[in-house]
């Protein structure tokens, strides 16, 4: 049965028709007894009442000492009382039908007979009937006890068999291993548990995903750190054992070329985890004046493009606003023109372009540098890729950190040939995340 609802309702079902056949079976037992006993009774205050009358007497006869007993009185037709089975009481005739009468500081039920030739009167206490009542309610609780712990006793059962399944989800889910995380099969559970199943899969793939992606930076990051710790290491020992000051000098700046390139690669490692969708929280969105970031990146990067000979500026830049983080497009901008900088040609030209086409704002990076092959585009935005050449420091994470911001702001990335040599970088950043500036 593969449905909490119908598992649910077969076993209440069930234990309601069970419940039901006892509960018809005790009620009908415990009736069928206490009508019995108030026959029974009936009939022996009916004997007692015409051993009375047979004896002709009116109450000199000992009344029996029966607490329970009726009271019985007949009257003849000219009004004498003829009998009475309780002399002491003396209850006053009433009319034809039913009574009720305060009488001796006591609740009496009456009831009247008339025919032509006597009266005959028959009544007893409201203390008299809560004392039958009593002794009749007492045989009905103790069964209804028993029916009550039984009947939870089955709905326990009901209830927990209904339910198995959640604990097997449970089992499933304890018996999970975090190195190596698997989905639980959909069709081994109910179909209401079905979509939290499959949700639960969902996250289960993100998360192996999450986890796979940490291990292979975490490997990734130890290899890249390795080299640039390792020269650091060496360049100190050749500094401390030189004795020659220009040999020392030479150390000591081949030290540092390390040291720059280790903190480099730090950073970019900790702009990588800042902006992964995989690991970070949503981080906050304004209007940004794209072409005002463009420039203010161009001019802060002259001087470093100065020192290769690069004429680096900003060509077009239409004013455009786009819905974006700060500090995002500025890492953004940063790596882009690091990387076109750093791998351009030397005496080159970087040129960074704004436009505004009324459905999206488009940066692009041109450069004439040496380019990427074609089948190299294609894995230019993988962690810790390299397409350069050996002799030029880098860790091939600048692309990447780019392709999370871009995808975070759900625009889109691509790599082309610049016109008679060189790479073009452009991003488009989507029509509902831009507003252009009137």
């Amino acid at each position: 049965m593969k449905s909490i609802r119908h598992r649910l309702l077969f076993w209440l079902a069930s234990v309601l028709i069970l419940v039901t056949i006892l509960v018809s079976f005790i009620i009908y037992s415990l009736t069928l007894n206490g009508f019995n006993h108030v026959r029974n009774f009936a009939l022996e205050q009916v004997a007692l009442a015409l051993s009375h009358h047979a004896s002709g007497s009116k109450g000199t006869t000992a009344p029996t000492e029966n607490p329970n007993q009726y009271t019985t009185q007949i009257w003849d037709k000219r009004g004498a009382l003829r009998y009475t089975s309780r002399p002491e009481i003396d209850l006053p005739r009433q009319g034809a039908g039913f009574h009720r009468l305060e009488w001796l500081e006591e609740d009496w039920h009456i009831y009247t007979l008339v025919s032509d030739e006597t009266t005959i009167q028959v009544a007893n206490t409201t203390a008299n009937r809560a004392v039958m009542y009593s002794e009749i309610t007492r045989g009905l609780l103790i069964p209804l006890g028993f029916l009550i712990g039984f009947l939870a006793c089955l709905l326990w059962i009901a209830v927990d068999e209904a339910i198995r399944p959640l604990d097997g989800i449970r089992r499933e889910i304890s018996r999970l291993d975090v190195a190596q995380l698997r989905t639980l099969p959909l069709e081994d559970y109910p179909s209401e548990i079905a979509p939290l199943v499959a949700t639960l899969d969902h996250l289960l793939e993100r998360l192996d995903l999450v986890l796979n992606s940490q291990r292979r930076f975490i490997a990734d990051a130890a290899h890249e750190l390795r080299t640039p710790l390792t020269a650091i290491g060496l360049q100190t020992e050749i500094a401390l054992a030189s004795k020659d000051e220009s040999d020392r000098r030479e150390a000591l700046e081949m030290l540092k070329v390390s040291v720059d390139r280790a903190s480099r690669l730090i950073a970019q490692l900790m702009q990588l985890a800042r902006f992964d969708p995989e690991t970070r929280s949503d981080i906050n969105k304004m209007p940004v004046p794209l072409d005002d970031m463009v420039r203010r990146a161009v001019a802060e990067f002259s001087v470093v493009a100065e020192s290769r000979g690069i004429d680096l500026g900003a060509g077009r830049c239409d004013p455009v606003q786009i819905y974006a983080n700060a500090d995002a497009i500025r890492v953004l901008l940063d790596n882009l023109i690091d990387n076109a900088i750093r791998y351009g040609r030397p005496g080159g030209r970087i040129d960074i372009v704004v436009v505004a086409t009324g459905r999206a704002a488009i940066l692009r990076v041109i450069d004439d540098g040496p380019g990427i092959p074609d089948e190299g585009k294609g894995t230019a935005f993988e962690r810790f890729r390299r397409l350069a050449k050996a002799d030029i420091t880098g860790s091939g994470l600048g692309l990447a950190i780019v392709n999370e911001i871009v995808l975070d702001h759900r625009g889109r990335i691509a790599l082309s040939d610049t016109p008679n040599g060189g790479l073009t970088v452009c991003v488009e950043f989507p029509q509902d995340s831009t507003e252009e500036t009137t």
